[in-house]
């Protein structure tokens, strides 16, 4: 009977060491120095978040987790784009106004302007800007300058040929001669005005972009048409679209839009998202959207950006926010 029971102990050893170790598997190991969040006593209150449309499915992750730690919270969510965030902050109908790319000067004015102080931001994941094709599309990869000129009427990269076809871009076969089919976002997302600025170098979109209201309706309308191009955050990657390895010049090495490449910025559509929020310098930041902001920077929230297909911030990233939720 006593050699059974040490068996049985000895086995269940064995399953605990066999499940730890697989719990340190499982931790992914760029989130592994972020702190852990810890929890606080006594908060409740209702969170309003209001703005892009790239972070919409994040924000509304990181808010479901956090309400299981604070049942007495109520945190929602609404993603139009992110032109939406600076007028619901001035006007006061959201604490967060997530954006996928900085506030413009005009916005930063009339936030100032209203509230005598300029909005605050801090960083909440990294991004890869994707430009997607059809997942049995043959293409390998492409330059800014043939994004340039597949998207833009300007062509300020320099590119004296406007990329309208397939076989322009190398392909043949059922390719040839086929004309692509370009989608987009509309101009309140965050995501166009980016690839507009730094894709197109500010020149203006072709008239034959099919805009969408959302991430996911361009990848889905990708996913559903062979002949198609379009962009997004790579988030919104799924089994039915690629995302093209992308190089700086024509004839540059190309790199894959992950972690390694956004980090070091050697992948040219690498981006911050952020969260902007309303603190009077002269008053501490409120506990509700301190602890919340404490949570998205934290290894589970970072872990939520990562399954949500974002990237993580550096763990220096993360220190410098919490300083200045702290200041």
């Amino acid at each position: 009977m006593i050699h059974f029971k040490i068996l049985v102990l000895a086995a269940l050893l064995a399953l605990s060491v066999q499940f730890a170790r697989s719990q340190e598997q499982a931790e992914d190991p760029r989130t592994k120095d972020l702190p852990v969040y810890k929890k606080v006593d006594g908060l409740s209150g209702s969170l309003n978040s209001i703005g892009s449309d790239t972070l919409n499915n994040m924000m509304t992750y990181w808010g479901e987790s956090f309400t299981k730690m604070y049942p007495n919270v109520k945190v929602s969510v609404e993603g139009k784009g992110s032109a939406t965030a600076p007028p619901a902050l001035i006007e006061g109908t959201a604490q967060m106004g997530p954006m996928s790319r900085a506030m413009k000067e005009d916005e930063i004015s009339s936030f100032e302007k209203k509230m005598g102080f300029k909005p605050s931001k801090i960083p909440v994941a990294l991004d890869s800007l994707a430009v997607f094709v059809n997942k049995d599309c043959p293409l390998k990869s492409l330059s800014l300058q043939e994004v340039d000129a597949i998207f833009s009427k300007s062509r300020l990269r320099e590119n004296e040929i406007d990329i309208t076809s397939w076989d322009q871009l190398g392909l043949s076969s059922e390719y040839s001669k086929q004309k692509i089919s370009l989608y987009g976002r509309n101009s309140a997302s965050g995501t166009y005005g980016y690839f507009k600025e730094v894709a197109l170098k500010k020149g203006d979109f072709k008239d034959t972009v099919k805009e969408q209201p959302g991430s996911a309706a361009v990848v889905r309308s990708i996913t559903e048409d062979k002949m198609a191009i379009g962009y997004s955050g790579i988030g919104y990657l799924t089994s039915g679209v690629r995302a093209l390895p992308l190089s700086s010049k024509k004839g540059g090495e190309a790199f894959e839009a992950n972690y390694e490449n956004v980090v070091s910025l050697k992948y040219p559509l690498s981006r911050k998202l952020y969260i902007y929020y309303s603190k009077n310098p002269d008053k501490a930041l409120g506990k509700l959207e301190k602890e919340f902001l404490k949570f998205v920077l934290s290894r589970e929230g970072q872990d939520i950006a990562i399954k949500d297909g974002y990237l993580p911030l550096t763990k220096g990233d993360v220190e410098k926010a919490l300083k200045q939720l702290e200041d």
